[in-house]
């Protein structure tokens, strides 16, 4: 399913962006992308999302503004003051006299002035509210998904009702169709006989039409197909992530469709096992994006 969330937070002299987003996958696959100096914080980042989120491709960027506060810089006096040692020295052997070196220029030089906490700390102490941050995005993402997801679940609750009535129809029709199949069977073994001026005996015939009963029973097909429905449809109720057994349900429908089309031997039964078929198939492809 897909979600769109977004969320701010700031601390102190620290301003944190989050932005989430979620398009359809059967499976889960994650993108972070994060500033340099926070990249350390990837791997939190996907723990957090998988815990939140079970399907789809989810794409996290996030962005961390860090104000330096004066206290985080301090001018290194032992490295100013070699620096200074060694102007003096490069004066004196080209024979140049004393001129004062600009402070801007000392300060410029590398080692100079210091950063008093290092960048891979300032990650980690940032990752509480990056955390926080991403919660709050992850919870805006997941009210679009839920809303999407309710449509959804109406949308396949009313596939699983059409094809409940065809499963009905098909139900119904099956009595008639087998004592249609089997008057044909008796007509067509009578012709035979007549045409050949052969007798059978009644016994013969009984076998021979209890063996197309047999062959063309879909009573149990009809009942497994019916449970399949049925707990798809508790399925769609459940609290938890339910999407990779209702992708297993869906297969197991359309097993049974395919059954109940290949034993029937009705030309209604078969039309109504398309309708079935292409109802299961509409479910199927819904439910590659149900977390």
């Amino acid at each position: 399913m897909t979600g769109f969330g977004e969320a701010y937070g700031r601390q102190e002299n620290v301003t944190v962006k989050v932005e989430v987003r979620a398009i359809n996958n059967r499976f889960l696959k994650l993108v972070v992308r994060a500033d340099e100096e926070h990249a350390a914080l990837e791997p939190m980042v996907e723990a957090v999302v998988r815990e939140a989120v079970h399907r789809g491709t989810v794409q996290v960027n996030f962005w961390v503004d860090r104000k330096r506060l004066p206290d985080e810089f301090q001018i290194n006096l032992e490295v100013l003051e070699r620096y200074r040692q060694q102007l003096e020295e490069v004066q004196r052997r080209w024979g140049r006299t004393s001129t004062e070196v600009p402070w801007s220029a000392l300060l410029a030089l590398p080692g100079v002035v210091g950063e008093t906490f290092a960048k891979a700390d300032d990650a980690l102490r940032d990752w509480p509210l990056v955390k926080e941050t991403l919660c709050a995005a992850l919870e805006k993402m997941q009210t679009m998904r839920i809303e999407e997801g309710k449509a959804m679940c109406e949308d396949l609750k009313s596939n699983c009702q059409a094809l409940l009535e065809g499963l009905q129809r098909i139900e119904r029709r099956a009595s008639l169709a087998m004592e249609s199949s089997r008057q044909r069977l008796q007509e067509r073994v009578q012709r035979v006989c007549d045409e050949l001026q052969l007798s059978l005996e009644p016994n013969d015939l009984l076998k021979e039409i209890v063996l197309l009963a047999d062959r063309s029973d879909i009573s149990e097909e009809i009942v497994r197909l019916r449970s399949h429905v049925e707990q798809f449809q508790a399925a769609l109720d459940l609290s938890e992530s339910a999407g990779r057994k209702l992708d297993f349900l869906c297969q197991e429908m359309f097993r049974e469709a395919n059954t109940i089309g290949g034993k029937a031997n009705d030309l209604e039964i078969a039309r109504e096992v398309i309708e079935i078929k292409t109802a299961v198939e509409r479910i199927r492809e819904m439910v590659q994006n149900v977390e």
